[in-house]
């Protein structure tokens, strides 16, 4: 069971990776189609990962740790490509999801293993 619960969060991390890739193609200058070319490859990409993620992990897992993810990459790409400013708000902010989802992870886990 911990194999697959591993390979459930390879699967949803990438669609994390895969969500912000979208979004950051949608802010390149490119030619229009070009641009919503992206944004729909890397989107058919992330639900392809996510629904992957669904057979070993719980849905409130996948989808929690799919945002954090999405979000943390989506900031950080932000601020290393578009020179965008991050407040200390928008760290703070980041590490209470980064501590939820592990608070969440651990606990899915043992509820399992009382459960077996």
């Amino acid at each position: 069971m911990e194999g697959s619960s591993g390979k459930g969060y390879a699967w949803v991390i990438s669609a994390g990776f895969n969500a912000a890739f979208a979004a950051v193609a949608a802010k390149f200058l490119l030619s229009p189609v070009i641009r919503y070319g992206l944004v729909v490859f890397f989107n058919v990409i992330m639900w392809g990962c996510y629904v992957n993620s669904l057979k070993a992990l719980s849905s409130l897992q996948a989808t929690v740790t799919n945002f954090a993810t999405n979000f943390l990459t989506s900031g950080l790409a932000g601020f290393f490509l578009f020179e965008e400013l991050l407040s200390f708000k928008w760290f703070a902010g980041a590490m209470i999801i980064v501590i939820g989802v592990l608070i969440l992870s651990k606990s899915s886990v043992e509820k399992r293993e009382k459960k077996d």
